[in-house]
């Protein structure tokens, strides 16, 4: 195995470590490092995206165990978030990055800056212990289904499952806890990365080794980084996960 191949498992290591930790496929960050180890532009753009199907479903099926997951929310999110998802995998050829890059950074840079500052889920969580069906904000059903056009067409145009957004749009806009919107991030990810692979492979921008190499590092550390995060106070979890987003952010706009 070359160190090119050694990077690419050590990525899936990452990736999968905390896409299990903070509900997020792991594609986004995976990208940048891919690149960084010589993969040429679309196979480090396309290639964790199939390797995302079962390491958010390992991740995915703890948070089922622990009873975190909110059905209808997930349910809604994939029958809207496929068809947005396809049509933009089918327009990423034909969409300058430059943008996207920049209005994504801006979103998950403020985003993160809320988590930090303004730290919300122990209301929420207070709430959701008084309404355990679940929160339900006004017009809650076209919030969701706002949140799942706009997060498919960014995942489909950048070739990631979206939960680097899901996450702080499930908080934000449907009021859902944090663990919960780690939970449902993690199961609508496993199934918006399926369509995203399919119109990415047919376009030839997959490297399926690179895939099955980025998925024997991030299967195992998925699950560890769900465990994890279910054992984690939630309030100290809001805190990572605003690190985490500011980063992001801040490297989206810095790379630029």
């Amino acid at each position: 195995m070359t160190w090119q191949h050694a990077g690419a498992v050590l990525t899936g290591v990452v990736i999968g470590f905390l896409g299990g930790l903070f509900g997020k496929g792991g594609s986004a960050v995976a990208t940048p490092l891919l690149s960084m180890l010589g993969y040429p532009g679309f196979v480090a753009v396309a290639s964790p995206l199939p390797a995302a199907v079962p390491s958010t479903l390992v991740a995915s099926a703890e948070y089922w165990r622990s009873h975190l997951l909110d059905w209808e929310v997930v349910g809604w999110s994939i029958s809207i978030g496929i068809p947005a998802i396809v049509a933009g995998s089918y327009l990423s050829p034909y969409v300058g990055p430059k943008p996207l890059l920049v209005v994504t950074g801006l979103m998950v840079l403020a985003f993160g800056v809320s988590f930090l500052f303004f730290p919300k889920d122990r209301s929420l969580a207070t709430e959701a212990s008084v309404n355990p069906q679940g929160l339900r904000p006004s017009h809650w059903r076209v919030r969701l289904v706002a949140v799942a056009t706009v997060v498919g067409l960014i995942s489909g145009l950048m070739a990631n499952a979206g939960g680097f957004l899901l996450v702080p749009c499930y908080t934000m806009f449907l009021k859902q806890p944090m663990k919960k919107a780690f939970a449902c991030s993690l199961a609508v990810s496993s199934v918006l990365a399926v369509p995203g692979t399919v119109v990415h492979a047919a376009l030839g921008h997959i490297s399926w080794m690179v895939t099955c190499l980025v998925a024997l590092g991030s299967i195992p550390f998925s699950f560890l980084g769900a465990r994890l995060a279910i054992k984690t106070r939630a309030t100290k979890l809001e805190r990572w996960y605003g690190l985490a987003l500011t980063g992001l952010g801040t490297y989206f706009l810095f790379r630029l």
